[in-house]
């Protein structure tokens, strides 16, 4: 365990070598601060690095993770990041990136107790639970997975759609778009699920707020 620990922080110091060798004001330009174009919403698993599957640099994705990448309406830390990217940062793209194989969206599908983790798989249910007679329709438990994991974040999209903050960037002019994506862990290829928001006309009336 020591090794490992110790041999992180080596590895720190050869990647700032690595990069001052390429570029000598590296570290002095991203000092200045930030301004990224895309919030990235993604999961929390290890196996989906934000930055690294896109081929993004550090300062181009401001990066928000949980589990199953969701979008709670009480959730403070996503609504704070999202207030901050939106307000502050003016970021163009928002995407919420599911992937093939979450363990979080799996265990939705289940009746298993795990712990404190059931309050947020919870939400994740709500998904299923909105979208049962298609997802119950599919037979092949893979299929009916990966349906599962695209419709989650097909939800996702639409509950930041649904936000006062989005909203208001909206009415103001402002350009935001709200995309959805899964990533595949088994060929690293992003599927566009093709859902993108750009007004709150996209969401159902109900939704759309009197800003």
């Amino acid at each position: 365990m020591e090794n490992l620990y110790n041999q992180l922080l080596q590895n720190n110091k050869d990647w700032v070598k690595s990069k001052l060798a390429q570029d000598p004001n590296y570290f002095n330009r991203l000092s200045l601060g930030q301004s990224p174009p895309i919030l990235w919403i993604g999961c929390a698993d290890s196996r989906v690095p934000a930055n690294e599957i896109i081929g993004a640099k550090p300062g181009e994705v401001f990066v928000h993770r949980n589990i199953a990448n969701m979008v709670v309406h009480s959730d403070m830390n996503m609504l704070s990041v999202l207030d901050y990217a939106v307000n502050v940062l003016k970021v163009k793209h928002i995407i919420v990136c599911g992937h093939y194989g979450c363990g979080g969206v799996q265990a939705a599908m289940t009746n298993k107790h795990i712990g404190l983790i059931d309050n947020w798989i919870r939400h994740i249910k709500d998904v299923y639970r909105f979208h049962q007679d298609e997802l119950n329709e599919i037979k092949d438990e893979k299929d009916r997975f990966n349906r599962f994991v695209e419709l989650n974040v097909v939800e996702q999209v639409l509950d930041l759609g649904k936000t006062s903050i989005v909203q208001t960037a909206w009415e103001s002019g402002q350009e935001v778009h709200v995309h959805g994506w899964v990533y595949d862990i088994h060929d690293g290829i992003i599927k566009d699920l093709e859902i993108n928001l750009k007004d709150n006309k996209s969401l159902s009336e109900v939704y759309q707020l009197d800003i």
